[in-house]
């Protein structure tokens, strides 16, 4: 069933990349006077730059606008640059990047946050008799198709000695997820901030696991397509240090930013200074080194059945920012 669902969502999207691709291509020989930004609920950096504007004044001078396309999650988010509906991609776990080069998508690595290992969970109910990771053989468990919390459910499973066949995974969105979980539909919740602490506040749910001890970093990157990196070097320049400026701001005004946050997401304001104390926010370049954990997770998705052949992570483009 797994390797059947991950060739299927692969071929869909191969489909919709050759579709796409002749529009695609007569798109790419126009001037871009915009630029189409994809986003999730967790997005924290891009979350705050589409409330407060300063993203849209620093492109002003440019004579570009930014669109907004808010998704529930990093792979429908990917799915949607690789086939050219989107320009630009923030952010997603360190995972979603493997299926989008899996399936043969033209994507370019822009931009990372830092390591968060304790910003996603394995979450169990706080009464359940489930005490370790080998307590998980023959449950059910909730996780996101593709996001950073499966490879961090892998990864568990395999430091208990268990694989995949021996649970059954419930793909689930986010809200799905925690629906699924607080109604005891399943045995545990793989989740991330700002969900998983929510969960924990509201729930009273448990940590069984989170990443750290080497288990999984649990970093985020930000993407471009090719054609609009090709075009607008000098955009992404901004972008760049509107994220870096913001994920610095974020740290230094915790209570702040909180609050901020609170009002976007619906959570209150002391559950989010919990779950921005977990991300690192720390937005940097990337480097070919620092994408060393990539061809583990791709090496750990291919042995799993959940991509289809080998890949090799180092074979991406990397963009470098330019000094201001």
């Amino acid at each position: 069933m797994i390797i059947r669902y991950a060739r299927t969502l692969l071929a869909v999207w191969l489909l919709l990349f050759g579709a796409s691709h002749t529009a695609a291509f007569a798109d790419s020989a126009k001037p871009a006077d915009q630029i189409r930004i994809g986003l999730q609920k967790s997005s924290t950096l891009i979350a705050i730059l589409r409330a407060n504007g300063e993203l849209e004044k620093a492109l002003a001078p440019l004579g570009v606008k930014v669109s907004w396309h808010e998704f529930s999650s990093g792979l429908p988010l990917l799915e949607s640059l690789g086939v050219g509906n989107l320009d630009f991609g923030a952010d997603v776990a360190d995972t979603v990047p493997i299926f989008a080069q899996a399936a043969g998508s033209k994507l370019v690595y822009v931009a990372e946050e830092s390591a968060s290992p304790a910003a996603q969970a394995i979450l169990v109910a706080g009464n359940s008799p489930i005490a370790s990771l080998a307590d998980l053989k023959g449950k059910t468990v909730a996780v996101t198709k593709g996001a950073g919390s499966h490879y961090l459910l892998l990864a568990a499973l395999g430091k208990a000695s268990l694989t995949f066949k021996d649970i059954t995974p419930a793909y689930l969105a986010p809200a799905d997820g925690r629906a699924a979980f607080v109604t005891d539909k399943v045995a545990a919740w793989v989740a991330w901030d700002p969900f998983l602490t929510s969960a924990q506040q509201q729930s009273g749910a448990r940590v069984l696991t989170d990443g750290s001890g080497g288990l999984a970093s649990y970093k985020r990157y930000y993407l471009a397509s090719e054609t609009f990196t090709d075009r607008r070097d000098d955009v992404l320049n901004v972008v760049y240090a509107k994220l870096r400026d913001t994920g610095a701001w974020v740290k230094a005004h915790p209570k702040e930013a909180a609050k901020l946050l609170a009002d976007l997401w619906g959570i209150d304001a002391a559950t989010v200074e919990t779950a921005n104390g977990h991300r690192s926010y720390g937005v940097g370049a990337v480097t070919p080194d620092k994408l060393s954990e990539q061809q583990k997770i791709a090496d750990a998705f291919f042995s799993e059945g959940l991509i289809p052949r080998k890949l090799d992570t180092a074979a991406v483009r990397i963009w470098t920012p330019k000094a201001p």
